[in-house]
């Protein structure tokens, strides 16, 4: 007894499940006598009639349908197909269908990736080679309950699914992509695992194509293909996944048109009506008792081999349950009509697969038929759900295959000019838009290798995207010939990144990898795919896929280089992070009421949280007369932003470095202080506005002339010339020496009397002297080298103008009628710092809604972004703390903090105080939430045409906006 017990613990977990029936439901009683009660008072005819399903091709009109129609009324056919049409249409056939049914029809497609194989409007999830590089197989599951969930939604109830073909062979023309790979481990983790997700949907899974048709050069839609190998080579590769799945209850198996001379002693006997594979191997061996499908009957695999009807009775008589889209039904169903009066096929197998067919109908409940309903069917099929788990599959998907010397995540932005290159016949946008959210990637061209690698002489690294149609898994997916001698030129002179939006295989056709410093596999060219693999590239997310093929000799199946993410900001849809869409479209509604009161011509909305960006969109105009709408790319001025922005963290760094400390007296830092009135006023206290400071000084109304107010000739030139060559705007140029003057000013200037909380841009302009002095260099260049450049803050700038932005990407900020008097665009609009040349330490910043996330992310992750730490442990802590909040004074060393007067009581009640904030003159805003892990950015240009316009401030837009984002916080 303990030797019986050993061996049956030592047998596969297959042959210990081959009793279960994988179609009986959970009260196996009523189910039987549901099956029994209909096929009593069935005909013959209409029993055969059960063996039958029938193929419909909605687009092809109503002669077609009629068809379908008749063949349902006459010969009571058991199924229908569905092919190429839309939801809408095919639910409203499928009621009429089912309505002119005498027995409930089982509904049939090909959703291998989702419904959209074969409908428009659909949902389409990534292709199986894609599921194949994906380690989790419960993010497999999850696709399958999805695509089960839109299966049945539609009146579907069983998806011919999933393809557990192991495709061994690259050149195979038919399966390919369809395949989960070619491990046959790995096809059958992920074949389970997908039958399992629509099981738990309520749909029925189909594994095909039987006996495997991975390993195939020619496709059975057009010839039988031939199947060479040993029956012990089929039995331990091909036959695999069939025997895991059948060990967890597969429903149904669909059987292919295949030659297999070991299977099949008969030459060119297809296995689609060989008894020795279907009977023999199928439900003797392998013990399968559930529902077994033809493969299409009009292939040219099964169609070439006889005549119609004679192959719908050789494929019942080898075993086959349903038949599936018969050449000729009246003719085939008179061929088993016959077959049974004379006895050739018995009452018992007749009964054996009308039986299975109405279990299996039962089990698709089927036996409490309901008509589809119609309403809210388009967005059920197409979720967020569905949009979460894309971007979660392609993101665990991505593979680098290669990664000479740690090059991705690609690190150190300051010291990398970047070129993207495109190669393929498809697009590649996406995948370039996304690398430039990271930093300034360049798209280069060139008629010939020459040209194309003169162009790509100033940059270091090069990142080429090989795009090919994703129409459909049969599209090509090789580089050119000119691609492939190209490729290796630019790679013998840079450093490439190559990354491939199709099937691995396309690597194969290389015929060196050695030039080549990293591979990146994103498998398709999918507007997700292109985002994920730019995300992997710069360190957004990690690394995680493995090749599901053999990609190349040097590219083995299973290969998979695991990246680890630097903590910059990747871009998802909100209910990824736990948001609320919903919730945050109303975002659209009160900028854009904004702009339609005229409070500002346009604006720019970022809402991120945990890390990620969902939510960034951009409004309006650049004034309310013209014609350029904003783009996310634009650059507005962001006034008072500078501060936190630019100066900040050079005060940070100088004290992170022992140059400075917040406790340091001005009169230490600047010498010149020294015996003035500023000189015992501490940092700490000037950070927080409660040094006593003045507010401002009019530095420019000391220039314009009293009664035309006008600039004075004594200290402007229209044109630069001499001393004249401080650039205020395009046509005023200021005296270089008045920069001295200005600060002269402010070291005159008294000291309020009351020591209180009194907001002041003047301990700004102390700092920046400070740190110019510290370092020998300006504040633009200091900012620039220690955040922007390694961040990746590319249009984050002073002076944008003069950094090579087109004005016409810069949004205005007034039309100047009192010191400038003219458009203020690509010039700061701060008078101040206007006269200091563009560079102060309280204005003179331009940037994006993008950038300044990035910089606000990396305050929100205490200094860490990219790989990097831009201060030392602590840093951004101390500043964020409310020294003074039991004085009244609630700001942290530079930032803003929560207060009442700034949120409203409502507001600030809701928000943690440990919230940092700072606004802008302009118009702007920037909110941090480390606790709710929250970054909220608003750009606008409410200054324009004219500063006094404050409805912006008096509506509380930017609050109201900040409202909504707590509102949409679901967990």
């Amino acid at each position: 007894m303990k030797k019986i017990l050993v061996l049956l613990l030592l047998l596969p977990v297959w042959c210990l499940a081959q009793e279960t029936d994988p179609l009986s439901v959970g009260n196996e009683y009523l189910q039987q006598k549901w099956v029994d009660s209909i096929y009593k008072k069935m005909t013959l005819k209409e029993k055969v009639g059960q063996l039958f399903m029938i193929d419909i091709f909605p687009e092809k009109g109503e002669k077609q349908i009629e068809k379908a129609e008749k063949l349902i009324r006459e010969y009571h056919v058991g199924g229908v197909i569905f092919f190429k049409g839309n939801p809408y249409q095919q639910a409203l056939l499928t009621n009429k269908l089912q309505a002119t049914s005498k027995v409930p029809l089982m509904v049939g497609m090909d959703a291998e990736w989702g419904l959209a194989m074969r409908l428009d409007s659909t949902f389409a999830y990534p292709w199986n080679m894609t599921l194949g590089a994906v380690k989790d197989n419960k993010l497999i599951e999850q696709v399958g309950y999805q695509i089960g969930k839109h299966a049945r939604r539609l009146g579907v109830h069983i998806n011919f699914a999933p393809d557990i073909d192991i495709n061994t062979n690259p050149e195979n023309p038919i399966i390919g992509n369809r395949s989960f790979g070619e491990d046959k481990f790995n096809v059958a983790e992920k074949g389970a695992a997908f039958a399992r997700g629509m099981r738990n949907a309520g749909v029925l899974a189909c594994g095909k194509h039987f006996p495997g048709h991975g390993d195939t050069q020619t496709d059975s839609h057009k010839t039988l293909p031939v199947i060479s190998f040993s029956k012990t080579r089929i039995s331990n590769v091909e036959l695999y996944p069939y025997n895991r799945l059948i060990s967890e209850n597969l429903e149904s198996v669909m059987v292919a048109h295949l030659d297999v001379p070991a299977l099949e002693s008969r030459s060119g006997y297809p296995s689609s009506i060989s008894r020795n594979i279907i009977t023999g191997l199928l439900r003797e061996e392998l013990g399968f008792k559930g529902l077994i499908f033809t493969d299409a009957l009009n292939m040219k695999g099964a169609s070439n081999f006889t005549t119609p009807g004679d192959i719908d009775l050789a494929a019942f008589m080898a075993g086959n349950d349903m038949l599936v889209m018969s050449l000729d039904v009246p003719k085939a169903s008179l061929k088993l009509t016959e077959a049974y009066e004379k006895g050739e096929i018995t009452e018992e197998r007749l009964a054996y697969s009308v039986k299975k067919i109405l279990k299996a109908k039962y089990k698709a409940g089927l036996h409490k038929y309901a008509p589809i309903k119609t309403e809210n069917l388009y967005e059920d099929l197409n979720t967020r759900r569905d949009s979460m788990l894309e971007a979660e599959v392609y993101a665990m998907a991505i593979t680098v295959a290669k990664n000479q010397d740690s090059i991705l995540p690609l690190k150190e932005l300051e010291n990398k000019k970047i070129a993207y290159v495109h190669f393929g016949d498809d697009r590649g946008g996406d995948f370039l838009n996304t690398l430039n959210l990271y930093t300034r990637v360049d798209y280069i061209t060139g008629n010939t290798p020459e040209e194309l690698l003169k162009n790509l002489e100033p940059y270091n690294t090069v990142i080429i995207g090989h795009h090919r149609s994703n129409a459909s898994p049969w599209k090509s997916h090789d580089f050119t010939v000119k691609e492939l001698s190209w490729l290796l030129e630019i790679a013998k002179k840079k450093r490439v990144v190559l990354t491939t939006f199709v099937k691995p295989y396309s690597l194969l056709k290389l015929s060196t990898l050695e030039p080549i410093e990293s591979i990146v596999v994103a498998y398709q060219n999918s507007p997700v795919a292109q985002q994920k693999a730019a995300e992997v590239i710069f360190g957004a997310i990690g690394a995680r896929g493995t090749l599901p093929v053999t990609a190349n000799k040097e590219l083995l199946v299973n290969t998979g280089i695991e990246t680890v993410p630097l903590g910059r900001l990747q871009y998802a849809i909100p209910e990824s992070v736990g948001m609320d869409s919903d919730i945050l479209k109303k975002i659209d509604s009160i900028t854009k009421d904004a702009i339609k009161v005229l409070a500002m011509p346009g604006a720019q909305v970022l809402v991120a949280r945990k890390g990620t960006v969902v939510y960034h969109k951009s409004f309006g105009r650049h004034t309310y007369t013209g014609n350029t709408p904003v783009r996310n790319d634009d650059l507005y001025d962001v006034a008072s932003l500078t501060k936190i922005l630019a100066t900040l963290p050079v005060v940070m760094k100088m004290q992170d470095e022992g140059k400075i400390a917040i406790d340091s007296t001005l009169g230490s830092i600047l010498p010149e202080l020294k015996g003035t009135n500023k000189q015992d006023l501490t940092v700490k206290d000037l950070l927080l506005h409660y040094a006593r400071v003045k507010p401002w000084i009019p530095f420019y109304r000391y220039t314009l002339d009293k009664d035309t107010h006008m600039p004075l000739e004594k200290y402007y030139s229209k044109t630069p010339q001499g001393k004249f060559n401080v650039k205020v705007t395009e046509h005023l140029y200021m005296r270089e020496d008045y920069k001295d003057s200005i600060f002269q000013n402010i070291v005159d200037s008294d000291l309020l009397s009351k020591k209180e909380y009194r907001y002041s841009d003047l301990g700004y302009f102390m700092l920046q002297k400070s740190a110019e002095k510290t370092y020998s260099a300006t504040l633009d260049s200091l900012a620039d080298a220690l955040v922007y450049s390694p961040l990746g803050a590319n249009r984050t700038m002073f002076n944008p103008l003069e950094r090579g932005v087109r004005k016409e990407q810069i949004v205005p900020s007034e039309a100047d009628d009192y010191f400038r008097h003219e458009v203020v665009q690509g010039y700061v609009h701060d008078m101040a710092a206007a006269m200091k040349g563009g560079v102060s330490g309280h204005a003179g910043l331009f940037s994006d809604a993008n950038d300044i996330a990035k910089i606000m992310q990396m305050f929100l992750q205490k200094g860490y972004y990219g790989g990097k730490n831009y201060f030392a442990e602590g840093t951004v802590d101390e500043f964020n703390t409310c020294y003074y909040c039991n004085k009244g004074v609630e700001r942290g060393l530079g930032f803003d903090k929560p207060r009442p007067e700034s949120l409203g009581k409502k507001m600030y009640d809701r928000v943690p105080k440990s919230c940092f904030s700072h606004s802008g003159f302009t118009g702007t805003y920037a909110w941090a939430d480390p606790e709710n892990e929250l970054v909220y950015v608003f750009l606008s240009n409410r200054t324009y045409p004219t500063a006094s316009n404050r409805k912006l401030i008096t509506m509380g837009t930017r609050t109201e906006i900040l409202g909504v984002i707590y509102d949409a916080l679901k967990n």
